[in-house]
């Protein structure tokens, strides 16, 4: 598994059309996907929950939850579905995820964090990974991160995806916990050098393949987050600069081979504004881009019945796109 750089999970967002619309740009990023309960798997719909493009691939799955046996049947369903890799969500500091005790409160708990990671690893052959946070509240010095990786290292987890700052619990929203506690590279720098023979994944606040290049030069590989939603095409530069692919679709083809997909899907009954919603950001810094994000937003939320209206917003688009100077 090449995990150099991925997507993060990111709820409300990674879901299957934003990871494939995501593939059409880039070949060799990991991408995750929005987490999903491991109660919801075990007991719900698994073929609506765990179902995904074959094109996806190389596609990981996060779950969330605390309960040993929950967690391996939803590891073992994510094994038969096909996905590459399970991992546990350890990081996520939302009021509603601690009050069904899964995410980042777990870090208080690392014995039963290991209990779970080994009944996983005990049904699933694919490789399990945790994300998690350096530190929860005033809990931050650098040997309780330690003791905690290594408790869940003794399990046979090897990777690590660390992001690097702290979740404040109960206090701050998600959106506040992305953005007021304080990147702390270092940290997850020195996990790496203490922990030298595991895979350390460093995560938070990275926006430029320079910064990706000097992660690289110190950890194992890069998580993604904000930034790629934001401006999708940016996959194209850590296809060219970091895997050497030169052989990268431009803005315009992707619109293009997005195409075939979104009829598909809407006669299925996919919303379009369900796809599209993802692509706002496609022209992110262009030229025209305003023009883009306006047609999509005043076109996408056609009724799903309508096809043939939809193919004819589809045409609209392809046509727009090609003839404007968003290039």
């Amino acid at each position: 598994m090449n995990r150099k750089v991925s997507v993060a999970p990111m709820m409300d967002c990674t879901d299957r059309h934003e990871r494939f619309f995501l593939r059409l740009i880039s070949k060799h990023v990991l991408f995750y996907t929005e987490m999903i309960v491991s109660e919801a798997i075990s007991r719900g719909d698994k073929k609506k929950l765990l179902s995904f493009n074959i094109n996806e691939k190389p596609l990981a799955l996060q779950i969330g939850g605390s309960s040993p046996k929950l967690l391996s049947e939803a590891s073992k369903a994510g094994e038969d579905f096909g996905y590459d890799e399970i991992n546990l969500n350890l990081g996520c500091p939302s009021k509603k995820v601690q009050k069904n005790k899964f995410g980042a409160c777990l870090m208080k708990e690392p014995n039963l964090v290991a209990d779970c990671l080994s009944k996983m690893q005990s049904v699933c052959k694919l490789p399990i990974t945790i994300k998690t946070r350096i530190g929860y509240d005033d809990v931050e010095d650098y040997e309780n991160l330690h003791k905690f990786i290594e408790t869940l290292k003794k399990t046979g987890v090897k990777t690590f995806i660390i992001h690097a700052r702290k979740a404040i619990l109960g206090k701050f929203t998600p959106k506040q916990n992305l953005n007021i506690p304080p990147l702390k590279y270092d940290v997850v720098y020195k996990l790496k050098e203490n922990f030298p023979n595991d895979e350390i994944i460093i995560n938070g606040g990275i926006t430029s393949t320079i910064q990706i290049k000097d992660h690289l030069k110190k950890v194992d590989g890069v998580m993604l987050g904000r930034s790629v939603y934001h401006s999708p095409y940016f996959l194209s530069d850590i296809e060219k600069e970091i895997f050497e692919n030169d052989n990268v679709p431009s803005r315009q083809e992707v619109v293009e081979q997005l195409l075939p997909y979104i009829k598909d899907e809407t006669k299925k009954g996919t919303r379009l504004n369900q796809i599209m919603r993802h692509t706002l950001g496609l022209f992110h810094g262009q030229t025209g881009s305003s023009f883009w994000k306006r047609y999509l937003s005043e076109n996408m939320c056609v009724r799903d019945a309508d096809v043939q209206k939809v193919d004819h917003i589809m045409d609209k688009i392809k046509f727009n796109n090609l003839n404007t100077s968003v290039g």
